[in-house]
């Protein structure tokens, strides 16, 4: 099992930009590989990144493709994911989420873990 705990999250400006941080427990970290999910008010949790176990392989959603990129530490336990030229529409709750999978995968649903999410507003 894995326990994931975001943090990062903040207020900023549009245009600006925030580097969101999720640190996992354990000595397994580097048999997940791992995604980046958000959820705005009302709306259901969509697909941001994903990154694969080694870190070779990336996917991300084409509304922050360009703008957003996500990288691991192995040896940190830590993913990050960094978000430039950030727009209202980005607003929302971002959770890290684990599967135990080489692959990234962009379905929330092959996912088995999640932390409890970090805050991101961003005003216009």
């Amino acid at each position: 099992q894995v326990q994931l705990v975001e943090s990062g999250g903040g207020l900023v400006q549009a245009g600006g930009s925030l580097r969101v941080s999720c640190v996992a427990s354990g000595r397994t970290f580097g048999r997940y590989a791992l995604g980046w999910f958000r959820q705005a008010p009302g709306k259901q949790r969509e697909f941001v990144a994903a990154i694969s176990r080694s870190g070779s392989s990336t996917r991300y959603a084409d509304s922050v493709k360009g703008r957003f990129t996500i990288s691991r530490d192995n040896a940190k336990n830590t993913v990050y994911l960094q978000m430039n030229s950030l727009k209202p529409e980005d607003t929302a709750v971002y959770y890290c989420e684990a599967r135990t999978s080489s692959f990234a995968n962009t379905l929330r649903q092959e996912y088995g873990y999640w932390g409890q999410g970090t805050q991101v507003t961003v005003s216009s």
